[in-house]
């Protein structure tokens, strides 16, 4: 027992419940906003008060294909928002963290030519360098 409490105390499990906690909420927020706001705005280009209403018949079955569009605009929407908020911060934070590479040349004062950044002498001009460490 003493394992589980463990394995449910390391970080990475508490990092996903909250993940998923905020994650639903985002989605109720989004849902909302497309059925709400952005449904009615884009509807309104097209005449109809709701896409949620449109539907097809066959036989006794009815096909809601406006739910079916509400959710794709919502599921376009998350999926920018995560893009654009989370993802692309991520990748250039990432990016600038791999550029800051460590420094192992520099450049003589005499010549300009690349020497070591530990060198007491140019190997090209042989002029004396103070070793920068």
């Amino acid at each position: 027992m003493s394992g589980f409490k463990k394995f449910l105390m390391q970080g990475n499990v508490i990092d996903l419940a909250v993940a998923v906690v905020i994650g639903a909420a985002f989605t109720a927020v989004v849902n909302s906003f497309v059925t709400g706001l952005l449904t009615p705005l884009i509807s309104a280009f097209g005449g109809l008060p709701d896409f949620s209403s449109l539907k097809f018949t066959i036989g006794r079955s009815d096909f809601l294909y406006g739910d079916f569009i509400n959710a794709v605009i919502s599921f376009v929407m998350v999926a920018a928002v995560i893009y654009f908020l989370v993802v692309r911060p991520y990748t250039h934070f990432k990016d600038r963290a791999e550029t800051t590479e460590e420094v192992t040349h520099r450049n003589c004062p005499e010549c300009l030519s690349e020497v070591p950044k530990a060198a007491g002498r140019c190997a090209h001009c042989t002029s004396e360098l103070t070793p920068a460490i």
